[in-house]
């Protein structure tokens, strides 16, 4: 009977012992759910502006570039990935989580026996091979320079492709300007025309060309108002939203030659070009990932320390544990070969960029100088050339010297190289924007 009532009190004992150790367990995983749980970094929540009124009102183009800069979503989308890339890093320096470990040993399987097991409570925590984690440090810090390169090179981009949609607003409506008076010119022909053919000086042939040039100029109007619309609504997207109601383009188009924005040689904005600078990152990311795979195959050191009771003995514990992976079949040689060939291929990147980006200078340039000869022939010849001609046939109309086939012909032909010019202007600014790309974000 007294044994019997040992064996009971002792089962108690053990009891308590369980709850004791399971409570404590629960408040330390809590504890540690709770932390996790808990935001790491407070990340202010980006005000994006959806408004349109800051859109009107005169439109500079330097107060383009900056509405397109702060309200852009491409923009956004870069800072998302670099930002991404900041957590990647940070997560790098993280070692792994250690381990609550709660336990028995030694538990007889009758339930009189309960009290003679030893209980234990402990933690471990593993121990990456010297190294591993410099080399994930290595990879995040590259993948951090990546993202900021990116974002600059996106930045830069986006700046050019503003340029160019400013440029091309204001070339629309230059071109539009052009129809106007096209469409003026063909009506007052057509007007003459009309007159003559009733005099019968002139044929109903070349009465009706008269009225169908006239019609031709409107169809051309139609479509250049369409082209402003077009334009504005490329420009207004690229600002942050769909809207093609625009204020007025203050800055007019430049027109002067300015041959300084090509004297710059590619070894001096080549190797701080944001393409550049990512393909280099990707080749550092590289590199320290070649080294972590080459220690993929070295264990990890799992240590655990425990203490607790043995109840048989009455005896306090102490266990201290080494736990050391075997790689005998797994060695990382697939890891290894993947990550020699991303440095081989990170290597050529570096030299197919560096090509790409020195071939896109030289042909940028060519794009420039031939667009100044252009614009250069059209504002020094082709221009003057075809206003004195279109006075000369006009006065010699007005005196019965020339048909009206003449005059409808260099009528056009005045017209056209009028619209020849804005489209060659538009073209020199396309070049210098897209030369100005690569040398800035180098500076």
């Amino acid at each position: 009977m007294y044994g019997s009532e040992k064996s009971d009190l002792g089962f108690m004992k053990q009891k308590r012992l369980l709850k004791y150790l399971l409570s404590v367990t629960v408040l330390v995983v809590g504890a540690l759910s709770a932390d996790a749980a808990r935001p790491q970094v407070d990340v202010p929540e980006r005000q994006v502006v959806e408004g349109r009124d800051a859109v009107r009102g005169d439109l500079s183009l330097d107060r383009a570039i900056r509405l397109a800069l702060d309200r852009n979503p491409d923009l956004r989308v870069g800072d998302a990935r670099k930002d991404a890339a900041l957590g990647r890093s940070e997560q790098a320096r993280a070692w792994p989580n250690p381990e609550l470990e709660v336990f028995s040993q030694d538990m007889p399987a009758s339930r009189s026996r309960m009290s003679q097991a030893k209980h234990m409570i402990g933690i471990s925590q593993t121990i990456p091979w010297p190294g591993k984690k410099q080399a994930d440090r290595a990879i995040g810090a590259a993948g951090v320079a990546v993202g900021e390169a990116e974002a600059r090179m996106r930045r830069a981009e986006l700046v050019k492709d503003v340029t160019i949609a400013y440029c091309q607003v204001q070339t629309a409506e230059r071109l539009a300007g052009v129809a106007d008076d096209l469409v003026k010119v063909a009506q007052a022909a057509a007007v003459a025309a009309g007159k003559r053919n009733a005099a019968g000086e002139i044929t109903l042939q070349e009465m009706l060309r008269a009225e169908i040039q006239l019609e031709q100029t409107k169809a051309d109007q139609v479509d250049s108002a369409r082209e402003i619309d077009l334009a504005r609504l490329s420009l207004g997207l690229l600002l942050g939203g769909p809207d093609k109601r625009l204020g007025r383009l203050t800055d007019a188009l430049d027109d002067a030659a300015d041959f300084s924005v090509t004297a710059a040689d590619c070894s001096s904005w080549l190797s701080g070009h944001p393409a550049m600078l990512a393909v280099c990152a990707r080749h550092d990311q590289a590199v320290a990932a070649a080294r972590r795979a080459g220690l993929e195959s070295m264990p990890d050191i799992k240590v655990g320390v425990a203490g607790g009771r043995d109840e048989s003995a009455e005896e306090n514990l102490m266990e201290l544990r080494f736990t050391f992976p075997l790689p005998l079949f797994d060695r990382s040689k697939g890891k290894r070969q993947e990550a020699q060939a991303g440095l081989r291929e990170a290597e050529a990147e570096i030299a197919v960029t560096s090509q790409r980006l020195t071939a896109d200078w030289r042909a940028g340039v060519a794009r420039y100088q031939a667009a100044v000869r252009q614009l250069e022939a059209h504002r020094a010849r082709i221009l003057p050339k075809s206003e004195d001609a279109l006075r000369l046939i006009q006065r010699g109309f007005d005196e019965g010297k020339f048909g009206m086939m003449d005059l409808l012909d260099i009528q056009r032909t005045t017209a056209e190289a009028r619209m020849a010019y804005q489209k060659k202007l538009f073209e020199w600014h396309v070049a210098r924007a897209g030369l100005e790309a690569m040398v800035s974000p180098a500076h």
